[in-house]
């Protein structure tokens, strides 16, 4: 096995491939017609549009002198016959760059953003009426488009009944797993564990055989909420209850309970007596050193976390395996927003060019297009013998660098993870199980405000932290009650305290919000 093999697994670990049955702009894989080879460009009578794109952290596009002279760039020109005067924006400064774009000389045809219609980079501009309203565009002439992309994802790009962005999605919103050493699993003699208590005993047999931490924990509770997850008391979701909106911490409780699990584990050592301070790098570091039994991290980064954990522990096995129940059938963690990006079309545009900007963004999930993002130029960065694809995954930093940023130029797709490529990779078809049959099964639903609720602007330590951790302040109490430091049957005191200090009006105008309907989505747990 090759380690290169896995190190391309850090490249598309976000990113996907589509297809849709009897659609299709190629005859498929073993008739394909390559079309122009790149250097070709656009040709005469190309659409041409302006379009601001973030370059991610993506050195390749960093390191760009000219990026129209850019053999992916040409090629995508010449496979939608379109002339791209393409704008990048590293992803540091989109949010405050897009602004300025949007309200100076050179407003662009088209521009990218990370989130839906209500996000920060966009300051209000949808409902300021500056983009122009899709959905009948969408439906003569994008059908795809609609009859491919998820409900919910439409719901996060409209605003006021209106689709006004074209969404890069997650087919599957729940994104993280339990993973496990099974090597060391195999040495207690216990099966997988399915409840907290078994949770538990499995890392006690882990403490016993000498592991250093048991259960990897992060500061904030990101990537190891699982017992909260298991007891469905998630810090940064919210839930109906007693005729209001409020945070699922209210469920005093269920939320003891789960605290309590959590101080055990610190009592006994099953997790580390840092555990509030540790940052990814250290969370990193202790589980590819073979030092940690389970953790929590996307499912997408398997084959990665396989192949760097057997480097340091020849021998060594690392699975996912399904998050542990709580006493109320619950488990998992925090459904994602189904939107990553969102592309929005200036309300200038005419008629002709935005019907041209639709159908490019609809040929994006082709089976061309699929092809071209997933592996590239045919003869050229892959080969196709008896229908079968061939593709030398890049080996070097600087050809995993160029892979991604191809991909970043796949607009609009399933993001949950490149499927056709990760079939090519040996363990690709464990990724895509722990994806389609293990995280399907669970994930804690969640009332989510799009636009976000205004008066987090007001109390932003009440509001939920980057966005997937619980508030700040209600993470500090959380952490002292584990260390000991507060008793956990204060917890009612908590929740009067959230109240106190703004909490009050955040569940005031969530609840309106709800009733309303205002730009309201309800995601139920799985």
């Amino acid at each position: 096995m090759k380690r290169w093999f896995y190190l391309v697994l850090a490249t598309i670990v976000t990113l996907a491939g589509c297809s849709i049955p009897g659609i299709s702009h190629s005859p498929g894989i073993s008739g394909h017609s390559p079309g122009p080879m790149a250097g070709s460009g656009s040709s005469l009578g190309a659409l041409s549009f302006s379009i601001v794109l973030s370059t991610g952290s993506n050195p390749y596009a960093i390191k760009l002198e000219d990026i129209h002279e850019d053999k992916w760039i040409k090629q995508l020109e010449a496979l939608t016959n379109t002339d791209l005067q393409i704008t990048m924006i590293p992803l540091k400064d989109v949010d405050k760059r897009l602004p300025v774009l949007l309200t100076g000389d050179d407003f662009p045809d088209v521009i990218q953003t990370v989130g839906g219609a209500s996000s920060a980079s966009m300051a209000g501009t949808v409902e300021a009426g500056l983009f122009m309203p899709l959905d009948d565009l969408l439906r003569t002439y994008a059908p795809r488009l609609l009859q491919r992309i998820p409900k919910e994802a439409w719901q996060e790009t409209s605003y006021d009944g209106h689709i006004y962005g074209i969404p890069a999605w997650l087919d599957n919103p729940s994104r993280r797993g339990t993973y496990i050493r099974t090597d060391l699993l195999k040495k207690t003699g216990l099966p997988v564990p399915k409840t907290v208590d078994q949770f538990l005993d499995v890392l006690r047999a882990f403490k016993k055989l000498g592991v250093e931490n048991p259960y990897q924990m992060r500061e904030n509770f990101k990537y190891a909420d699982v017992i909260f997850g298991a007891y469905d008391v998630l810090g940064y979701q919210f839930e109906r209850k007693n005729g209001e909106i409020v945070p699922k911490f209210f469920e005093e409780k269920r939320m003891m309970e789960a605290l309590s699990v959590y101080k055990t584990m610190l009592e006994e050592g099953l997790i580390a007596k840092n555990f509030a301070t540790v940052g990814m790098n250290e969370y990193a570091r202790n589980i590819y050193a073979g030092k940690v039994g389970i953790w929590t991290a996307n499912a997408a980064g398997l084959l990665d976390f396989r192949s760097k954990v057997i480097d340091s522990v020849p021998g060594a096995k690392v699975d996912i395996i399904p998050s542990p129940e709580g006493p109320g059938g619950t488990k998992g963690y925090g459904l994602y927003s189904s939107v990553i990006n969102s592309y929005f079309i200036n309300k200038q545009v005419s008629k002709e060019t935005a019907i041209g900007i639709l159908k490019f963004f609809d040929w994006m999930l082709s089976d061309e297009a699929e092809l071209f993002f997933s592996f590239g130029i045919p003869g050229d960065t892959y080969t196709v013998t008896d229908g079968v694809i061939h593709y030398p995954f890049p080996k070097t930093q600087d050809q995993q660098d160029e892979q991604g940023f191809r991909e970043l130029l796949w607009l609009t797709h399933d993001l949950t993870i490149n499927r056709e490529r990760t079939k090519l990779l040996p363990g690709g078809g464990d990724v895509l199980d722990a994806i389609d049959s293990t995280l399907t099964g669970e994930g804690l639903g969640n009332i989510v405000f799009v636009p976000e609720l205004e008066v987090f602007s007001v109390y932003p330590e009440l509001a939920p932290n980057n966005p997937n951790q619980p508030p700040l302040f209600i993470v500090d109490h959380m952490v002292r009650m584990i260390y000991g430091k507060e008793p956990i049957s204060d917890w009612p005191k908590v929740i009067r305290e959230y109240r106190d200090r703004g909490g009050d009006a955040i569940i005031l105008e969530a609840t309106q919000r709800y009733n309303a309907h205002e730009g309201v989505l309800v995601l139920p747990n799985r």
